[in-house]
């Protein structure tokens, strides 16, 4: 499974080149970004992939330094479940 990314944006394709996951986080700052979109096919549904988007989106925060302000419901529940990365959430 190759996570693919583009500014504000990681993904995962299919073999035919169709987007079937992915995570979306728009500057809010130029240090800030809103977690504001999940989005997993049924087709991975119960696999972890919305899991594996936010380790990804963890990733990219830490070698960019910058903070997150989760809008997503999905990104405040994974945040409120992963305290080890309060420490990437913007002051709110």
């Amino acid at each position: 499974m190759e996570f693919k990314q583009e500014r504000n944006r990681i993904y995962l394709e299919n073999e035919e080149g169709n987007m079937i996951a992915e995570v979306t986080f728009p500057d809010m700052t130029k240090d800030v970004v809103n977690i504001n979109h999940t989005f997993v096919d049924d087709s991975l549904r119960g696999q972890g992939i919305a899991g594996k988007l936010m380790e990804e989106v963890v990733k990219y925060l830490m070698a960019e330094n910058k903070k997150a302000y989760p809008t997503c419901s999905y990104a405040v529940m994974w945040f409120e479940k992963n305290k080890q990365y309060r420490n990437l959430l913007a002051e709110q």
